[in-house]
């Protein structure tokens, strides 16, 4: 064991005992100095072991602290989007829109930056609309904030012959009854569902102020109608420290 992995070993144990708390500040290197006895830069090197680890995080300044865990949010994809759900949406409200209908039913505040745009759909979004190649599509960014932490990206994309002139082009919080899509005749059957699990891009980290070494779950959504058409492609990045995927499934 070389030095910077001991003292990485001793702080590990520390965090992991509880004698350093979520939140709390490690030792200054000069008291980690004096009481291991070793360099400034032995020192640097144990602590950026367990920045790596993803269990210490560097504050602003030059501090470093205990990782702080994130309450899981449990999203039951099975029920989600359900249209009995949707049914008691209601224009204008949160509580029309059913995450943060999940969110608010566990005691906690939700709220949602969004934006709206016309884009060239990335190429595993353009399969799944089956968008001809140079066609364009509506898309609806939503960064999703819990009690003010950021939670979840989630971008929405739609035909662009589908959903102009509809509520899903204005940049704010809409619902109706049995969903917005159906409102206006596009109704959802069929979902096929993809999950990835990967590192965030360098964007996907500062968005979600993602720590070091905080994997994320790459939740790609595509709604059909009863003839098969895409409707929707949506995709949901999920950090893996601060969410539970459930999934409810018939055996028959």
């Amino acid at each position: 064991m070389t030095k910077a992995q001991e003292i990485a070993a001793d702080l590990r144990e520390q965090i992991e005992s509880g004698s350093l708390r979520p939140g709390e500040a490690l030792p200054s290197e000069s008291k980690s100095m004096r009481e291991y006895g070793y360099s400034r830069e032995t020192v640097r090197a144990g602590v950026r072991i367990l920045i790596d680890e993803g269990l210490v995080v560097t504050g602003q300044g030059q501090g470093k602290f205990v990782r702080e865990d994130y309450p899981p949010v449990v999203w039951n994809w099975s029920t989600l989007e359900s249209r009995s759900r949707h049914a008691t949406a209601v224009e204008g409200r949160t509580a029309g829109d059913q995450w943060s209908s999940a969110v608010e039913a566990e005691g906690k505040t939700p709220r949602q930056e969004i934006s709206v745009s016309i884009v060239q759909p990335p190429t595993h979004v353009a399969d799944a609309l089956q968008t001809p190649d140079g066609d364009l599509v509506v898309l609806r960014q939503r960064v999703r904030y819990i009690d003010n932490r950021p939670y979840a990206l989630a971008d929405s994309y739609f035909p662009q012959q589908l959903v102009t002139g509809t509520p899903l082009m204005d940049p704010r919080d809409v619902a109706a009854p049995g969903g917005v899509l159906a409102s206006v005749g596009l109704v959802q059957v069929k979902y096929r569902d993809e999950i990835a699990v990967r590192m965030p891009t360098r964007k996907e980290a500062e968005r979600l102020a993602l720590p070091a070494a905080t994997p994320v779950a790459e939740h790609t959504r595509t709604g059909y109608d009863a003839d098969g058409k895409p409707l929707r492609c949506m995709v949901t990045i999920l950090p893996g420290d601060r969410h539970k995927i459930l999934y409810e499934v018939d055996a028959n």
